[in-house]
């Protein structure tokens, strides 16, 4: 069925799955960094137009993450978890407007963003902690649990991987097929209120991959407070 769906970029080098995400992706990064030039074209004391919008998104992440490991760790690991949630939310956002496809609604996209959140947070936790230290928080609270606690804990973060890949993937993939369902069966100013419910789930799966990446990454860098 992936292959009979229309998409504007597909008019131009086929409709092949591969084809799909990286154009889209492209177009994703394109429009980014056409907001962002915006942004900061001409700034401003007092923020208006685009640099407020982009001023008040960078404050929603950092407020996001300050409160699972406080404004300094947040403003650091802002830019990271920031870049993701924009590349998420716009990503979300072409794939409501009919003729494109969310670069999301693709498991291997979903699973490559996972795999970097999976690979930062524990070499966070290794360069904070040390090898020995970081790992042997995973053997529990008392040296007898440590056999049962260890593959337990191990298995925990790489379910991590799984979750956040398809969490996202599942959502905006049921959204494309609603949508294209809806389409399909009644006229395009009917579907309205379809498409301001998808907007929100976008932005909703953006804010839960954001603030997940933000408890992962305070886990591993906050394991002495974790104790107390």
């Amino acid at each position: 069925m992936e292959g009979r769906l229309f998409t504007f970029l597909g008019t131009i080098g086929g409709h092949g799955q591969e084809w799909i995400i990286l154009s889209h992706f492209v177009l994703v990064i394109g429009i980014i960094f056409l907001i962002s030039r915006m942004a900061t074209r001409r700034l401003q004391l007092v923020p208006t137009g685009s640099q407020n919008v982009m001023e008040t998104f960078v404050g929603g992440i950092i407020a996001m993450g300050a409160d699972t490991m406080g404004e300094k760790n947040a403003r650091t690991y802002m830019p990271l978890i920031g870049s993701l949630a924009l590349v998420i939310f716009v990503s979300n956002m072409i794939g409501v407007i009919p003729g494109f496809e969310a670069p999301t609604s693709n498991i291997n996209f979903t699973l490559s963003l996972a795999l970097i959140v999976f690979i930062y947070y524990n070499y966070l936790g290794i360069k904070k902690n040390g090898f020995v230290t970081y790992f042997k928080h995973f053997m529990g609270p008392m040296p007898i649990l440590a056999p049962l606690m260890f593959p337990i804990e191990i298995i925990s973060h790489i379910s991590r991987i799984i979750s956040l890949s398809f969490r996202l993937f599942g959502s905006i993939r049921g959204d494309d097929m609603f949508l294209m369902v809806l389409l399909m069966l009644v006229p395009w100013i009917l579907p309205l209120p379809g498409f301001f419910l998808l907007t929100a789930f976008g932005f909703l799966q953006a804010f839960i991959f954001s603030i997940l990446t933000y408890v992962y990454i305070a886990g591993s860098i906050m394991m002495e407070e974790e104790h107390h």
